[in-house]
């Protein structure tokens, strides 16, 4: 991978900031997994970047460096079901809340990668398009929800391999969308999405 600019610590020097990410948005199937990042005020790590620019070993290294050197870390999941009952961009939304909500340590203030949140009780927030390649909580918060996200996605492979998910993670590839075409769907897939140019599904598979 090439090389990266060295990212800023934190865009609030005085409090104890909390760096947030999403991962899955743009996928057909599996639940969205977000995470929020605390680090040490004194913490650097060249290596942490976007996790988009990282290779998959890379990440799995670095998602357990974040966890030793975090003073706090969580994961937040929002369900496929979820997601078809309150669109993508709240269930992203709630993912980060519910990450937020299981931290060991309550934030003073929040950073969030995009341009999108809602308040977060009466902490203060600052949303930063393509925050993941510029502030080292937020790379970190993004490895982390990539890193789980694709964990789960393995695990959804054993139980349904015909979609490629295991290699795809869900996103809409050619591979992934033949499945469809000729599986239907699981329980995991997102129906509020367009799943197929046409819509024309198969019935989903029968819950065990």
């Amino acid at each position: 991978m090439s090389e990266h600019k060295v990212l800023l610590p934190f865009l609030h020097s005085d409090c104890v900031e909390a760096g947030c990410d999403e991962a899955g948005r743009g996928c057909l199937a599996g639940d969205v997994y977000a995470a929020a990042v605390i680090f040490p005020k004194d913490y650097h790590n060249e290596n942490i970047n976007d996790s988009k620019q990282l290779t998959d070993a890379r990440r799995k290294e670095l998602r357990q460096t974040i966890e030793r050197d975090a003073i706090a870390w969580a994961v937040g999941v929002v369900t496929a079901k979820e997601i078809d009952e309150i669109n993508i961009l709240r269930a992203s939304i709630l993912a980060m809340h519910r990450a937020l909500d299981a931290l060991k340590i309550r934030p003073e203030a929040i950073i969030v990668d995009g341009n999108k949140f809602r308040p977060y009780h009466d902490i203060p927030y600052k949303t930063v398009v393509k925050g993941d390649g510029k502030y080292l909580s937020i790379a970190a918060a993004s490895i982390l929800a990539k890193t789980y996200r694709d964990d789960y996605m393995d695990r959804l492979h054993e139980e349904y391999p015909h979609y490629g998910w295991n290699r795809n993670k869900g996103y809409p590839t050619k591979e992934h969308r033949e499945g469809i075409r000729i599986y239907g769907v699981t329980p995991y897939h997102r129906m509020s999405y367009h799943l197929l140019a046409v819509q024309e599904l198969e019935l989903p598979f029968e819950e065990c």
